[in-house]
C-alpha cells in the first residue's frame, strides 16, 4: 500500500499527549502511565484509529493502546482525538516486530484488525498470526492469552485459524461473514467500512489458551 506524505505528520504526533515517545522505557510498567490496574487491550496495526478511539470511549474500565508504525497514519488518529479527552487510551509509533521490547506480562487482549495479510509465502514470517509473532505474544500476555482477529483476506484467514490451532489456542467465536452472522457489539475499522461497500465479507475469529 503506498502511502501519502502527510506534512507535518510527525511533529503533530510527537507533540501528542496520547502518543508513548519512548516505550521500551516502560516495559512492565504500563499501569504507570494509567495509574490503574484496569485490564491492557492492544491493538497491533490500528490505522487511523477510529476502531481504537470508539473501544475506549465505548469502555471507559479498559484501557487501550494503539500501536501503528507509520507517522503518515497515526496523525490521523492524532487528529480525531483533537477535541477528546480519554485518559485510558494513548498510542505507540512503532514496527509491531519490536512488541516483545515495550510490553511484558501486562497485556490481556491482542487485536488484528485488517493486518498485510502478505501473500507471499516467503513472507509468511511478517504475517501478525504466524508462530513468529504468537511466541512473541506468549512473552507480552499477563494471563489468559486471547487474539481477535478481523480480516478481509480469506487466505490470511485461513492461513491464521491453522496457525492459531497449531499454537494450541481454541477457538471461541468465528464468522465467515461477520455483517451476516447477527454480532451486534461490533465497531468498525476505516478499512472495514470500504470492504462493507463492495459487499465483501468480514471474516472474523477469537481465540483464546
Amino acid at each position: 500500500m503506498r502511502l501519502k506524505h502527510v506534512k507535518g505528520a510527525k511533529e503533530k504526533v510527537e507533540n501528542s499527549s496520547y502518543l508513548i515517545l519512548n516505550p521500551e522505557n516502560y516495559i512492565g510498567k504500563y499501569k504507570q502511565i494509567f495509574k490503574n490496574d484496569n485490564p491492557i487491550y492492544i491493538e497491533i496495526g490500528m490505522g487511523k484509529g477510529k476502531f481504537i478511539i470508539e473501544n475506549a470511549i465505548k469502555n471507559p474500565n479498559i484501557n487501550y493502546i494503539g500501536i501503528e508504525k507509520y507517522d503518515s497514519v497515526i496523525v490521523r488518529a492524532i487528529e480525531k482525538l483533537k477535541d477528546l479527552e480519554l485518559p485510558n487510551l494513548k498510542l505507540i509509533r512503532m514496527d509491531a516486530n519490536k512488541i516483545d521490547q515495550v510490553f511484558k506480562k501486562e497485556i490481556d487482549l491482542i487485536y488484528l484488525n485488517f493486518s498485510d495479510p502478505w501473500p507471499k509465502e516467503r513472507h509468511y514470517k511478517r504475517r501478525l498470526s504466524s508462530p513468529n509473532f504468537l511466541n512473541k505474544y506468549d512473552l507480552i500476555f499477563k494471563d489468559k492469552k486471547r487474539i481477535i482477529m478481523k480480516t478481509d483476506n480469506r487466505k490470511l484467514f485461513e492461513y491464521s485459524i491453522i496457525s492459531y490451532t497449531d499454537y494450541k489456542y481454541k477457538i471461541k467465536k468465528i464468522s465467515l461473514d461477520l455483517y451476516n452472522d447477527e454480532i451486534t457489539d461490533n465497531i468498525s475499522t476505516e478499512y472495514e467500512i470500504k470492504f462493507r461497500e463492495k459487499n465483501l465479507p468480514i471474516y472474523m475469529i477469537e481465540v483464546e489458551k
